[in-house]
């Protein structure tokens, strides 16, 4: 075991959106990250995400967003269809000054996430990995992996999802910090250039009773469609790595449920980038246990009905690093502050939409045609300022919590974290 190490050493698990957001900020501000990641390399696709409001203002001040938005996603915005394909509502995505239910700027998960390490140049990454045992004293924490030697660290930061492994080590109690909202979820990239002209530009979302979602949306690149499927039921069981069981359980629900349904489940099965979930939040009475903390979707997921899970990532990654240096490396300092500043922010960004998961996933089709005719008065009053303030909480961070994003100066030298 190599104990040497200097106590600017943070190692953090999760090499997602809010991982790499955190490195990049630790470096700039002095201190040495280490990232590990279960995947074997880079995870390529996955699913549009948004940028908003103080998200998007650290994209600005990490100095990405011209390039993030070069990468981004066009699409017109959210029109429902029927299932025979037909239009029965629309959200221009300019409907709400950008902040709608399809942002102004929307890029692909895989995307940002590339474009976000690769602003961490110089920064080390263990592969296919992971965490298995934490061993905190006065000095550090010792941390076993799963394949590498272990090594010391000054702080260990989780930033590893929704089944957080540094979660489920450091914070007791684990499965009570897991809210279900009871449905599940799947996304994947089909390659069908027939489909991706048909969607025409626009994001579209069908909806079958007994709480079945199908969704289209056009890709980055000619041809590429990003496919969701998402079901609101009870519990079900399933192994979170048989993707084969995952694709069956949704072939039994979606076969001949109409619109796209059989199209996106034959794309589907032959997709490279499918994944499956449930639809959950993480509710935690800390953020931190001594010299560990957990970082987006592993200490807040909000889930993705919020469409602020990105937003929530890279707020909390500036926060915390830049806590970290104005702490001049006081973790418990920081730790606190952090948790002080994030915690009225993910309050409102845990807050779902109207209706819940029973808004997303309709159960009837009296209630499908409900949820349509609301979704045609978005843009009217008296819905549209209350939709208008449900889109503005990601960038409303200041009635949140009462603050602004600070400015954290950056250091000409590195910042020792103190011991405890």
């Amino acid at each position: 075991m190599d104990h040497h190490h200097t106590t600017t050493d943070v190692l953090i698990s999760g090499a997602g959106i809010a991982g790499p957001a955190l490195a990049h900020w630790l470096r700039r501000h002095g201190f040495t990250p280490t990232v590990v990641e279960r995947a074997p390399g880079p995870r390529p696709g996955g699913q549009a995400v948004d940028l908003r409001g103080a998200g998007r203002t650290v994209i600005e001040r990490m100095g990405l967003m011209e390039r993030a938005r070069a990468l981004c996603v066009e699409q017109h915005g959210l029109a429902l269809v029927d299932r025979r394909g037909r239009t029965t509502a629309r959200i221009p995505v300019d409907l709400f000054g950008g902040e709608g239910i399809v942002s102004e700027i929307e890029i692909l998960r895989g995307d940002l996430a590339d474009l976000l390490r690769e602003a961490t140049d110089g920064v080390e990454y263990l592969w296919d990995d992971t965490v298995t045992a934490l061993d905190e004293d006065a000095a550090g924490v010792t941390v076993t992996f799963e394949n590498a030697p272990a090594r010391r660290f000054a702080l260990v930061v989780g930033a590893d999802g929704l089944h957080s492994a540094v979660r489920r080590l450091a914070f007791p109690g684990d499965g009570s910090h897991y809210r279900p909202l009871g449905g599940y979820h799947a996304w994947f990239t089909v390659h069908d250039p027939a489909l991706a002209r048909a969607l025409d530009g626009w994001f579209q979302m069908y909806n079958a009773p007994g709480g079945l979602v199908a969704a289209a949306r056009p890709g980055r690149l000619p041809g590429e469609v990003k496919a969701s499927l998402g079901v609101r039921c009870a519990p079900l069981p399933y192994d979170r790595r048989d993707t084969a069981a995952q694709q069956r359980l949704l072939a039994d629900r979606f076969a001949g449920a109409g619109w796209e349904s059989d199209r996106l489940l034959a794309g589907m099965r032959t997709a490279e980038d499918f994944a499956f979930d449930s639809f959950g939040q993480i509710h935690l009475d800390r953020y931190s246990r001594g010299r560990i903390a957990l970082l987006g979707d592993a200490g807040y997921s909000p889930s993705p009905l919020t469409g602020l899970g990105t937003s929530l990532a890279l707020v909390g990654a500036y926060l915390l690093a830049g806590e970290l240096a104005a702490a001049a490396g006081d973790f418990r300092t920081a730790f606190t502050r952090y948790e002080e500043l994030m915690r009225p922010y993910v309050a409102r960004a845990q807050e779902l939409p109207p209706g819940g998961l029973n808004g997303y996933a309709p159960g009837s089709a009296l209630t499908i045609r409900l949820r349509a005719a609301s979704m045609r008065w978005m843009g009217r009053w008296p819905l549209r300022p209350l939709m208008a303030a449900q889109f503005a909480k990601a960038g409303d961070i200041a009635k949140a919590g009462d603050i602004a994003l600070p400015d954290y100066p950056l250091p000409d030298h590195p910042l020792p974290v103190r011991s405890a």
